[in-house]
């Protein structure tokens, strides 16, 4: 596994987009990112399995679904 973890978020309004994370192991990424948006937050949840868990095949991958009915903020889900 590489040194860096990133979240790969899908649908909402950072829906395609790549942030990295805080942690530094697969145990301490959380189940969900709540991330500032204009005047509200946004909401994502893990949705699977982490990619590129090996030792040489690029940046660790997490994936994160946008939550609608639990973001506060009035962007559409995608």
């Amino acid at each position: 596994m590489s040194d860096t973890i990133l979240g790969k978020l899908s649908g909402g309004p950072l829906g395609g987009q790549t942030l990295p994370l805080s942690a530094t192991t697969l145990a301490e990424v959380d189940d969900e990112l709540i991330l500032p948006w204009e005047q509200g937050q946004l909401i994502y949840r893990r949705a699977g399995e982490a990619e590129n868990t090996g030792p040489h095949d690029g940046p660790t991958m997490v994936p994160f679904r946008y939550d609608a009915e639990h973001s506060a903020n009035s962007a559409p889900e995608d």
